[in-house]
């Protein structure tokens, strides 16, 4: 059985990273203005997240629009919507399925081997929902990897990562992290052994022949 140490540090990074995750896809520095070429405008800094877009400008005032129609977004950002949702959304899952197969807890009843099979099962869960959650990272980082360097861009609409991304990323690889610790509660099979062991070179039977009682 795995140890219920392993199992604790397992759920606790993955709570973790599941917070980041949610952090991560509100925020809106998922992309932000990247500062090259000779014209250099630093007044007004330019974030876009999942959800929004938003300009920073140098006397400390910050101005968000909310998206205003889905249809009209680029394929990327909607694929990269759907995989951070669905990601958090599976891995909360397989939170409340580990939760009922940790060894700490009264759930599932007391049935070791069940009790690390839900484990086991929460863990792969987990395991699934942050690699959604790092394929729509990465998917993210191409894009913009491939528009700042693409010469047909224009200089001033240049973007580069923002802090948001790298939280997402962060939480996506501690929930790969403690999920695979939970998934490592799968039960060993033992052979049973008898309870009490038969002693060599000792017969209990009874001398042939013997007819003697005892009162």
């Amino acid at each position: 059985m795995a140890n219920s140490g392993i199992q604790l540090l397992g759920f606790s990074l993955s709570l973790v990273g599941v917070i980041a995750l949610i952090v991560g896809t509100i925020l809106p520095q998922w992309k932000m203005s990247a500062y090259v070429g000779d014209n250099i405008i630093t007044a007004v800094a330019m974030y876009q997240g999942l959800w929004m877009s938003c300009a920073f400008q140098s006397t400390g005032q910050l101005q968000c629009k909310i998206y205003d129609s889905i249809l009209q977004l680029d394929s990327a950002l909607q694929a990269t919507r759907a995989l951070m949702i669905v990601g958090i959304i599976v891995s909360i899952a397989g939170l409340g399925v580990a939760t009922m197969g940790m060894k700490c807890t009264t759930c599932g009843g007391n049935n070791k081997v069940r009790k690390s099979r839900t484990a086991m099962t929460g863990g792969i869960i987990l395991l699934v929902g942050a690699l959604c959650a790092v394929v729509a990272c990465s998917w993210f980082a191409h894009n913009v990897i491939r528009a700042f360097y693409n010469p047909y861009t224009p200089v001033n609409t240049k973007f580069e990562f923002g802090a948001a991304i790298f939280i997402a990323w962060g939480g996506s690889f501690l929930d790969v992290l403690g999920g695979a610790m939970l998934a490592s509660s799968c039960p060993r099979s033992k052979k049973p052994v008898p309870k009490y062991p038969a002693i060599s070179g000792v017969s209990t039977r009874s001398p042939p022949g013997s007819t003697k009682e005892y009162v």
